[in-house]
């Protein structure tokens, strides 16, 4: 009875928690969505010793870090892992951690790095030395390389269904810019969220960075942020030299991903500015022809919704991703999808990165559904629909993007493009960075 009284006070708590959070970060915003869709809470039904939210992400070349959480606090930190099903001629000891967020305790959560492990090819894996066999497929040693992007996952009958359509076809990693679980500070959920998304972040690595719903921010009670998300979500950010979960990077089958954080310091004078700048002066593009950066706030927008959220950060490093000939640019945070076409400074530039919105993974917020008209020249498509993206690495020279709408119970192509990487352009690299970048053709702004 005490139990029940004690999960009763703490559910009404977390909501009513919840809904000052969002009173207070509210704005008087210009558009208007649909009814949102129910949340989808996912519980855990095994005993307390058994790996739940069990997710993998990529560390070095050759290396996976297998993360999962036990309600069990004295479960070993252990993998054992081996190419055959049930037989396991590896094993790893990791760290494991745990955090406390007003009533809430979280479980055990246990990060363990395994490897060094051979391209292409699949293990088979158990956590703690016990519960159900897992397996996941490490990328491939050479291109081709597939790329699932998607923001602002959630947690609805939308994510469901965005999920099952990625998990329609192979791909290699999972790239999420930002807005994970939707917890807004009702810390279960994210519990719930991991277990949702376990079936398919136990089976293919996925590298994520920070939104707005991951801060969790509540004035002076819990004023430093991210709690729940970097005990969660721990990322190869030391192997990159970054100092902080929030921003990253790593290689992976000739391309270097950088995952920066849109809510945390980045100005010129930031240890995120910093590091970036380091970050892309280390790039070796004989190894890595193709570079894309994840964010967050979009920097480039034609939807009603978030207009001008991420302009100071586009001002403070917009700059050095142009330097670096950046091909790509994904951002979330807007529930739409759209693409432009390259671009610097708000102009069409051939050397500049394509920039790509697709914050319409399935989050419980529902879709923005209104852009500015008339529509940019810079913005080439552009849908409020649920989805998620597809980026084929070909090889060196050329690769494919694609966005898949969710269209009731099937995955429709509706947009798609190829792209040439910057690293092959000689116009684009003969470029003098101390001089004023050449004249090319302009639009309009923005």
């Amino acid at each position: 009875m005490e139990k029940s009284l004690h999960a009763l006070i703490t559910s009404v708590f977390f909501s009513l928690l919840q809904f000052t959070s969002q009173c207070y970060a509210s704005k008087d915003e210009s558009y208007s969505r649909p009814p949102a869709r129910n949340i989808i809470f996912t519980g855990h039904h095994g005993v307390e010793s058994e790996a739940q939210q069990v997710h993998v992400s990529l560390v070095g070349s050759d290396h996976m870090r297998v993360t999962w959480i036990t309600d069990d606090k004295h479960a070993p930190s252990t993998v054992e892992y081996g190419k055959q099903p049930g037989t396991y001629n590896a094993m790893a000891t990791g760290d494991h951690t745990s955090y406390r967020y007003f009533f809430y305790s979280s479980g055990k959560i246990h990060h363990v790095k395994i490897g060094p492990l051979e391209p292409a090819t699949t293990y088979y894996y158990r956590c703690g030395g016990s519960g159900p066999e897992l397996s996941f497929k490490t990328p491939p040693a050479t291109l081709p390389l597939e790329f699932v992007v998607i923001g602002d996952l959630g947690q609805t009958g939308w994510t469901n269904s965005t999920l099952a359509h990625v998990n329609s076809r192979d791909y290699d990693v999972l790239l999420l810019p930002g807005d994970l679980s939707y917890a807004d500070t009702n810390q279960p959920l994210w519990d719930s969220f991991g277990r949702l998304v376990e079936k398919y972040a136990s089976q293919r690595p996925w590298m994520v960075t920070e939104g707005n719903h991951e801060t969790e921010i509540f004035p002076i009670i819990q004023p430093h942020g991210f709690k729940a998300y970097n005990a969660r979500w721990l990322m190869p950010y030391e192997e990159s030299n970054s100092s902080s979960n929030l921003y990253y990077s790593f290689n992976v089958v000739g391309t270097h991903v950088i995952m920066l954080g849109s809510y945390t310091d980045f100005d010129e004078h930031s240890q995120q500015y910093k590091w970036l700048e380091a970050d892309l002066g280390s790039i070796d593009r004989k190894k890595t022809p193709w570079v894309i950066v994840l964010l967050h706030a979009p920097w480039y927008n034609t939807n009603n919704a978030h207009q001008g959220e991420g302009e100071s950060m586009r001002k403070a490093m917009e700059e050095l991703l142009y330097k670096a000939r950046v091909d790509v640019v994904f951002a979330g945070h807007v529930h739409a999808y759209e693409r432009f076409a390259r671009i610097y400074d708000n102009k069409v530039d051939p050397c500049g990165p394509v920039y790509i919105t697709i914050g319409d993974g399935g989050n419980r917020e529902g879709l923005a559904l209104t852009f500015k008209n008339p529509a940019s020249p810079l913005s080439l498509y552009r849908e409020a629909s649920f989805g998620h993206g597809r980026l084929r690495i070909m090889d060196e020279t050329r690769a494919h993007w694609s966005w898949h709408r969710n269209n009731d119970s099937n995955s429709f192509s509706a947009d798609e493009v190829w792209l040439d990487s910057i690293s092959t352009s000689t116009a684009c690299w003969a470029i003098d960075d101390e001089k004023e970048p050449p004249k090319f053709i302009a639009n309009d702004e923005l």
